[in-house]
């Protein structure tokens, strides 16, 4: 557990880039400040030739081997939990046989009661993965069949792997140092990767490199004599091309010759990561490959998600890929080997409404086609919503300008050229002054860029040269930024003060019952107000246990997925300090009920909302003087008008 605080504190620092002080840490991990300081005297350590953290007066952030000391486990941490636990899981697997407890026990150095407490842990992590530990006297063995050992081995080497990301290095200590070499890895992914393309493939790049987590353990279990069994069935045509270049490509990097079995097993991993044939691919024949079973349900999830959150994904292009990504799910909840997303947080942090369309549309899936889906699933998920929304974006979400250039020959001609070509992507020019006195009052464009100096003031007015420099085009996007994000949070202000309910404010929240007795508890306010009913309670539990509405450090937003309160209305409650939910902890929880009248506002006071609560400033002031209903809300209005 220490370790995992720790890694957890280099992550923040990591992610944050910022001086952070110790009881800013202290509450986002749960600790105290004085656990803080020890944790980086620690995690320091790991790199004697270096700085992972740094300290001053504000505090602490990320030093120059931050990410270094992230991907080293051995060491100075050598011996912890983790480490035993790893290296028993491998000595249990290594024999029928099992393990001779006070062997072991002698061995790691460490006494039979310690032992017998990381077998407990041994059976925490078997979980879905079909093994048993059975206990006789002193020794102890695994039970069940290969696939559920190499499961298990996966399960250890994600653990080994900060955020799911893919590391060669973990990966062998997982497996054990006399494993096959990470270097041979890397010319074998790139080989692997052109030659699927070449099969006219689109190759999800975080996909393959879990696929390639299973081929280590694939050599490395075929090595130890340990390969697996044909399974029945038939084998298409697409699978015999990959078995294929599968066959080559190990015997020719890793100098081990697979049998029917594992390379049967890994040629349908490799076809369920890729996620969608390539851009060259006619549609028809993409269609080809999809079961109309699957093809059905998702356009009919994908035209209810579009409805229910309007939202503009509903396209022909868009359901046949979401729907070859869901097939390709399919196969993988059979084999209970999903695939890891190493952006699943900052998805969910950053773009809180495309992820909550992905879970709605992952629920109607598990409803339709029973396929339970974790998180990573779901980002993908998100991904495909995301990149679909990307392309349909309206041009009525660019700023309009107007451009002031004195008229000299063809100068405000050149320049309006300049300003389509650079930042013709986010403002669209609708008029041009060539006047050296216009009427400043009268133009009524979001952005005015100007070559001379205006009569008015204001964050709209962008002074630049008549000839655009870089300098120039960086002044601007600052400018347009400022003024989306003001207009995004004066949108959620005036939501905000009409949804907030005085008497579902709840100061120090209670987490001795975990997030469903503080959604519970939260929610009965809101009951007691008329706004919704017990129904809509358990319907929010249902959707926190889809996947955590802790969409960023700090705030979590429990809601329900259908839209039937009477009115929205928000129901707050502040915890200090934080308490745990989900895999971190926040401090401020959210229950929002949502009507039908309101589908409108969901977005604005979804995505806005929880932007302001991804600041770390914001929220330590919010918290810190928000002591009451009244103290909270100009707080968090003070907040939004900066």
């Amino acid at each position: 557990m220490t370790r995992a605080r720790k890694d957890r504190l280099l992550g923040l620092l990591v992610r944050d880039g910022e001086w952070v002080t110790a009881a800013t840490l202290a509450d986002g991990i749960g600790v105290t400040p004085r656990s803080i300081r020890s944790y980086v005297t620690s995690i320091n350590a790991r790199v004697a030739d270096g700085v992972a953290v740094e300290s001053g007066p504000q505090g602490y952030r990320a030093g120059p081997e931050a990410s270094a000391a992230l991907r080293i486990t051995a060491g100075t941490d050598a011996g912890t939990p983790r480490d035993r636990l790893h290296t028993l899981v491998r000595a249990l697997l290594e024999t029928d046989e099992g393990v001779d407890v006070f062997e072991a026990a002698e061995a790691m150095h460490v006494s039979t009661a310690t032992l017998d407490a990381d077998l407990a842990r041994v059976r925490g992590l078997l979980g879905g993965t079909q093994l048993t530990l059975e206990r006789s006297a002193s020794r102890a063995r695994l039970r069940g069949t290969e696939m559920a050992q190499r499961r298990l081995l996966s399960k250890l080497a994600h653990d080994e792997m900060d955020a799911g990301s893919f590391d060669l290095d973990a990966l062998r200590r997982t497996l054990g140092e006399g494993s096959v070499g990470a270097s041979a890895f890397g010319p074998f992914k790139a080989e692997l990767v052109a030659e699927l393309g070449t099969l006219g493939y689109f190759v999800n790049e975080f996909g393959i490199s879990d696929v390639v987590m299973h081929i280590a353990i694939a050599a490395d279990r075929v090595a130890s004599h340990r390969g697996l069994e044909r399974t029945a069935g038939e084998v298409r045509p697409a699978q015999q091309e990959v078995t294929a270049i599968l066959e080559r490509l190990v015997e020719r990097h890793l100098g081990v010759t697979l049998g029917t079995g594992d390379l049967q097993h890994l040629s349908t991993l490799v076809l369920t990561r890729v996620v969608a044939p390539g851009a060259s691919t006619p549609s028809d024949h993409a269609r080809s490959r999809l079961e109309p079973e699957v093809e059905a349900a998702v356009r009919a999830v994908v035209e209810t998600a579009a409805a229910e959150f309007l939202v503009d994904i509903a396209y022909e292009d868009f359901i046949v890929r979401l729907a070859l990504h869901v097939q390709n799910l399919q196969l993988r909840a059979r084999e209970q080997a999903w695939s890891r997303n190493p952006l699943t947080k900052s998805l969910k942090s950053t773009y809180p409404m495309i992820f909550e369309v992905a879970v709605f549309i992952a629920s109607g899936l598990q409803e339709r086609l029973g396929i339970p889906l974790p998180d990573d699933e779901i980002a993908y998920i998100a991904m495909h919503v995301g990149g679909r929304l990307e392309r349909s974006r309206r041009a009525d979400q660019l700023l309009t300008a107007t451009i002031v250039c004195p008229g000299y020959y063809e100068l405000h001609e050149l320049l309006r050229s300049s300003v389509d070509r650079s930042l013709g992507q986010s403002i669209e020019v609708v008029g041009v002054e060539t006047r050296v006195d216009p009427d400043w009052a009268s133009i009524r464009t979001d952005l005015v860029l100007t070559t001379i100096d205006p009569t008015l003031a204001g964050d709209r007015f962008v002074r630049i040269q008549p000839f655009l420099t870089d300098a120039d085009v960086d002044r601007v996007q600052t400018a347009a930024a400022r003024i989306r994000r003001s207009r995004r949070l004066a949108r959620l202000r005036k939501e905000l003060e009409r949804y907030f309910v005085r008497s579902a404010f709840v100061r120090g929240l209670d987490a001795d019952g975990g997030e469903e007795a503080v959604i519970r508890h939260l929610g009965s306010l809101l009951v007691g107000e008329g706004v919704i009913d017990e129904d809509y309670v358990e319907r929010t539990i249902q959707r926190e246990r889809l996947s955590s509405t802790a969409f960023t450090d700090a705030l979590a937003v429990p809601h329900a997925l259908g839209m039937t309160a009477t009115r929205t209305a928000i129901a707050v409650g502040i915890a200090e300090p934080s308490i745990p939910w989900g895999e971190g902890r926040v401090q401020v929880v959210a229950v929002v009920a949502f009507s039908e009248t309101d589908r409108e506002a969901f977005q604005t006071v979804f995505e806005q909302f929880v932007e302001v609560f991804s600041e770390r400033d914001s929220v330590h002031r919010i918290v810190r003087r928000g002591t009451d209903f009244t103290g909270f809300l100009d707080e968090l209005v003070a907040v939004i008008d900066g």
